[in-house]
C-alpha cells in the first residue's frame, strides 16, 4: 500500500475511470472490478467496465452487471476511444497485458494512469502505481483493503459486499486454500455485518447448472480422467467436438480440474481443452510443487504456486504428448510433494 497516498490524490477530483481484468473473467476478475466500480462510482467518478471476453451467465447477477462492455470485433472502435480518454485506468486481476488480448496494446499506448491491482507472481511492468500482493488470496481482497486504507470503508453496501464476496469466496475454494488468511475471515466478518447474503452467493455461483453441464462433467470424469499414480498426477483432456456434443458454455469446464486433483495421492492436476484458436490449459498442485514455474517454463503461462494457467499452440493431441513427456523430468518433486 506504498502508493495509496497517490492513489488517494488521483482520486480526489471525479475522473473519466475505466477498469478492465483478464479473458474469460472469472468470480474474482468481475467481483473484484465490479466491488471497485460501486466505490468509485459512490466518489463521483464516470467508471465503465470493459471484459477483453464474455464470462459465465451464473456472474450475471453481481451488481453494475447490466453495465460491462464486452470487447468484440464489432466495438473495437469504441473501446479504444474509452480506453484513450480515461484519465485513470484500473487492470485488475492479471499481471501481463497479454492477458487481455487485442486491449493489452490499447491500454499499453494509452496516456491515462494505469493502476494494477493483482495477487499473481511476477507482474509485468507497465503500471503508475502498482498494488500488487502474491500473498493476498483474491484481488477482491486487495479492492477491500484498498477502499478501507483510502478512509471509506463506510462506503462498502451490500451491493459492493456481495462483489467482493463472491472473488473472495471463490479463489480460496471456499476458504479451504492456504491463502485463506486470518485478514480474509476478518474482511468477511465485516461483509456479513453490513448484510451480505453468504449462502445465497453460493447458491448462485456453485448451484446454477444446466443439466447439459452435469452430464458433460460426468462424461469428463468417466470416459476422459487419466491417472498417473507413478507421477502423483492426473489429468482431463477435452476436445472442441467434445464441447460442442455438450453445447458447452463459458464456465461450463469451470472447477472441473478440481475433480483430478481430489484423487487421493494426486498431487498435480490439469485440465487441457481445444479451444479451437489455441488448447488452454490449467493446473493445479498441492503441497510444495509448483504449477506457476511448471506453466511459465513449459506452457507460456504462470499464475500461482498451486494454480496456473497456460497455453499451446499445437494441437491437442500433441499438447497431452507433451504434457506426458515432461512428468518423468518432474517425478521427483511430484513424489517428494506431501498432500
Amino acid at each position: 500500500m506504498h502508493d495509496i497516498n497517490a492513489l488517494k490524490e488521483l482520486l480526489r477530483e471525479p475522473k473519466e475511470v475505466m477498469i478492465t481484468t483478464h479473458h474469460k473473467p472469472d468470480a474474482d476478475a468481475l467481483g473484484s472490478s465490479l466491488g471497485l466500480a460501486g466505490y468509485l462510482k459512490k466518489l463521483g467518478h464516470r467508471v465503465t467496465v470493459i471484459t477483453p471476453s464474455d464470462y459465465p451467465t451464473f456472474l450475471t447477477w453481481m451488481e453494475g452487471n447490466d453495465d460491462v462492455l464486452v470487447y468484440s470485433e464489432k466495438n473495437d472502435a469504441l473501446v479504444r476511444r474509452i480506453i484513450g480518454e480515461s484519465q485513470v485506468i484500473f487492470c485488475l486481476d492479471f499481471s501481463n497485458l497479454s492477458r487481455i488480448n487485442e486491449m493489452g496494446d490499447y491500454i499499453r499506448e494509452a496516456k491515462g494512469t494505469k493502476v494494477l491491482v493483482d495477487h499473481h507472481l511476477q507482474p509485468e511492468d507497465f503500471a503508475d502505481l502498482d498494488f500488487s500482493n502474491p500473498k493476498a488470496a483474491a484481488t477482491a481482497e486487495l479492492v477491500y483493503d484498498l477502499i478501507k486504507a483510502l478512509g471509506d470503508g463506510d462506503m462498502i453496501d451490500t451491493g459492493i459486499g456481495e462483489c467482493l464476496y463472491a472473488g473472495i469466496m471463490t479463489d480460496t475454494g471456499s476458504f479451504r486454500h492456504p491463502s485463506t488468511s486470518k485478514n480474509v475471515h476478518l474482511i468477511i466478518a465485516d461483509l456479513l455485518h453490513i448484510g451480505v447474503n453468504t449462502s445465497n452467493i453460493h447458491r448462485l455461483i456453485y448451484d446454477s447448472s444446466s443439466e447439459l453441464r452435469l452430464r458433460f462433467l460426468g462424461y469428463a470424469l468417466k470416459d476422459k480422467l487419466v491417472v498417473h499414480h507413478e507421477y502423483k498426477t492426473a489429468y482431463i483432456a477435452i476436445s472442441a467436438d467434445e464441447l460442442k456434443a455438450y453445447d458447452s458454455k463459458t464456465g461450463d469446464t469451470e472447477g472441473l480440474v478440481n475433480f483430478a486433483l481430489s484423487i487421493e495421492g494426486i498431487v498435480f492436476a490439469a485440465v487441457i481443452i481445444d479451444r479451437s484458436q489455441a488448447v488452454k490449459i490449467s493446473f493445479r498442485s498441492v503441497g510444495e510443487f509448483s504449477v506457476n514455474d511448471f506453466a511459465r517454463a513449459h506452457f507460456n503461462g504462470g499464475g500461482h504456486r498451486n494454480a496456473a494457467g497456460g497455453i499451446s499452440i499445437d494441437s491437442l493431441e500433441a499438447t497431452v504428448e507433451k504434457f506426458e513427456r515432461l512428468l518423468p523430468q518432474y517425478k521427483d518433486q511430484l513424489l517428494a510433494s506431501v498432500k
